[in-house]
C-alpha cells in the first residue's frame, strides 16, 4: 500500500539523488567486502547453507515487492548443485505472494540466518517454480509433501558480516521479548477486520492447528 502525502517532513529534505554523491559519501568498498562475492558456492558457502535454519525470501513483480520469512530443520534449502539451490514452498496461508511474484519476475533475494551466529549468508539468483513430483515428494516431511519448490539459479553468493547482528543482540537472552509484551495475532486480526476474524479465540486454537499444519 502506498501513502500519499506524507513525505517525512525534514528527514528527506537533502536527499541523496545520483550514485556520484552516494560515492562522495561512503567512498570505495574495502577489498574484503567484494572479493568474498562469487558465482557459485564455495564449500565453507555450503556449510552455512546447510547450517540454516531459517532464511528471508525477496521477490519483485508488478504489484510490489515481497520478504517473505522461510523456516524449517537446517538444512532446508537444499544445494543441487554450486549454482542452483531448491526451496520447498512449505505450508502456510495461501497467499503465494513470493510464487505470484516469480511468475512475473525470476529475481529472487534470499537471507540465512543461523542461530547463535553472527554472520548471515546472502545469495541474489533467479528462480522457478517447480511442481515436479519426484523432486516435491523428496522434500516430504511430517507425512506431507510441498506442492512445489522454488529453484533458485545462484547468480551471486556472499557473507554478510556479523554487525548488524551485533547491534541488534538478535541471539543475546537479554534481548528476548516476551510473546506476553506483544499484540497477540487474534488481536491485530481483529483490529485489522473489524472483529469478524481473530480474537481470543483465534489465539487459543492456533498453537494445535500449527502443529497439525506445520508441513
Amino acid at each position: 500500500m502506498t501513502r500519499a502525502g506524507n513525505s517525512g517532513g525534514g528527514a528527506v529534505a537533502d536527499r541523496v539523488t545520483t550514485l556520484a554523491e552516494l560515492t562522495a559519501i561512503y567512498g570505495a568498498p574495502v577489498e574484503a567486502a567484494t572479493v568474498k562475492e562469487r558465482l557459485q558456492l564455495t564449500p565453507l558457502y555450503r556449510e552455512l547453507i546447510a547450517a540454516s535454519p531459517f532464511a528471508v525470501l525477496a521477490t519483485s513483480g508488478p504489484g510490489g515487492l515481497d520478504c517473505s520469512p522461510r523456516g524449517d530443520r537446517p538444512g532446508f534449502v537444499r544445494i543441487l548443485d554450486d549454482r542452483t539451490l531448491a526451496l520447498p514452498d512449505r505450508r502456510g496461508n495461501n497467499r503465494v505472494d513470493s510464487l505470484r511474484n516469480i511468475v512475473s519476475d525470476p529475481r529472487v533475494a534470499l537471507l540465512f540466518l543461523i542461530p547463535g551466529s553472527g554472520t548471515t549468508f546472502r545469495v541474489n539468483g533467479r528462480a522457478t517454480i517447480s511442481r515436479a513430483a519426484g523432486l516435491c515428494a523428496s522434500f516430504a516431511a511430517g507425512g506431507s509433501a510441498p506442492r512445489t519448490v522454488i529453484v533458485i539459479d545462484i547468480d551471486a553468493a556472499y557473507f554478510q558480516c556479523a554487525r548488524a547482528v551485533v547491534r541488534a543482540g538478535l541471539w543475546s537472552a537479554a534481548a528476548q521479548v516476551e510473546a506476553a509484551a506483544l499484540p497477540s495475532p487474534g488481536a491485530m486480526l481483529a483490529e485489522a477486520s473489524d472483529n469478524r476474524v481473530g480474537g481470543a479465540d483465534y489465539d487459543r486454537d492456533w498453537p494445535a492447528r500449527a502443529a497439525a499444519s506445520l508441513w
